[in-house]
């Protein structure tokens, strides 16, 4: 994330223009609160007293205890929808619900959800100060198949980040504002990378 010069951040979440595995947004202080039995990075901040207020992974749990979905596809040949959880609580993805559901056609990753139980969801970018390559200005999906990956010995799926492609929240709940601290925690693939600009997971403008 960048701060450009006279720019005042507001509670807005944006991801766009890299393969994105997994990616948290924490802010300080608040009360120390247990650690689950299985901590993963979002249990780990909280013991910290840093909570995550945005956790979004199509790959695995940021909490030990989570159980709920993932992420969302859409398959192109009736435009269906299909929600992708965990194998187990705090475990990885279950890439085999996508790879049935999208067997015989092509999907896109329609929602990155929050795992945070603030609802800071990421959908698909409207348009703003870039106009998207996607009809009406929006920002491209990210085609679920294209970065596979392998976590704790099991098939997943990250989010491959193609130029023009970007995912927004611009009603954010709890997310840092203007100067208040926050952190970021992230996992990407550095071999997936151009020339061009620019990348960002953060905070950023709520008018897109």
């Amino acid at each position: 994330m960048t701060r450009e010069p006279g720019r005042r951040l507001t509670a807005a979440l944006a991801f766009a223009a890299a393969l994105l595995a997994s990616a948290a947004v924490t802010v300080a202080p608040s009360p120390t609160t247990a650690r689950a039995a299985t901590s993963q990075p979002c249990d780990i901040y909280a013991a910290g007293g840093t909570p995550c207020v945005a956790a979004h992974s199509t790959t695995r749990a940021l909490y030990g205890a989570y159980a709920g979905a993932l992420y969302q596809v859409r398959r192109s040949s009736d435009n269906t929808t299909r929600d992708v959880g965990v194998l187990a609580a705090g475990g990885t993805a279950n890439a085999a619900t996508q790879d049935s559901f999208c067997a015989g056609t092509s999907c896109v990753i329609t929602i990155i959800y929050d795992q945070s139980g603030r609802n800071n969801h990421l959908t698909q970018a409207p348009p703003g100060g870039f106009q998207g390559p996607a009809p009406g200005g929006y920002d491209n999906l990210a085609d679920a198949t294209l970065a596979p990956v392998t976590v704790g010995g099991n098939k997943a799926y990250g989010v491959f980040v193609a130029p023009g492609t970007g995912y927004r929240n611009n009603a954010t709940n709890g997310i840092a504002k203007g100067d208040q601290p926050e952190g970021m925690y992230a996992i990407f693939d550095g071999t997936h990378y151009n020339g061009g600009c620019c990348f960002d997971y953060g905070n950023a403008e709520t008018n897109s």
